[in-house]
């Protein structure tokens, strides 16, 4: 698999706080261009919206220690579904089966492997991310 390398480096921070509040200010800059859903545009899907709430939802399920290691690649996720074009592992969800699973395969700055995840729903072809999370 090809792994995009972005131009971002990972949020900075030791404390769940510090992180989220980089991670906030980035998501609000993105929510103020909208009067709607917050989105970004993906280079993959032929700048087609991949919305970003459920992700939020999805990281405050998780306990403390995962939702640092997640955040901490968000500014290189959004990144990666803006200028990636490379392939996406791309399965459906067993769980739903009106639902695609895409993983793409990203590189920090720093040479850190990180995964983003995003569903499609086959139907009304609306994208949502889904979740970041460090490639071991």
């Amino acid at each position: 698999m090809n792994y995009y390398q972005t131009k971002k480096k990972k949020l900075s921070g030791t404390s769940f706080y510090e992180i989220e509040k980089q991670a906030k200010r980035i998501f609000s800059q993105i929510k103020s261009k909208t009067k709607r859903t917050p989105h970004i545009r993906s280079k993959y899907f032929k700048k087609e919206k991949v919305f970003l709430n459920i992700f939020w939802k999805h990281l405050h399920e998780k306990h403390q220690k995962d939702k640092v290691r997640r955040l901490k690649f968000y500014d290189c996720a959004l990144d990666l579904i803006r200028n990636s074009t490379y392939n996406p592992i791309t399965r459906e969800n067993f769980k739903k089966q009106d639902e695609l699973l895409h993983r793409f395969l990203g590189i920090t700055k720093s040479k850190e492997k990180f995964i983003v995840q995003i569903k499609e729903n086959k139907r009304s072809k609306g994208k949502d991310l889904i979740s970041i999370y460090p490639d071991r």
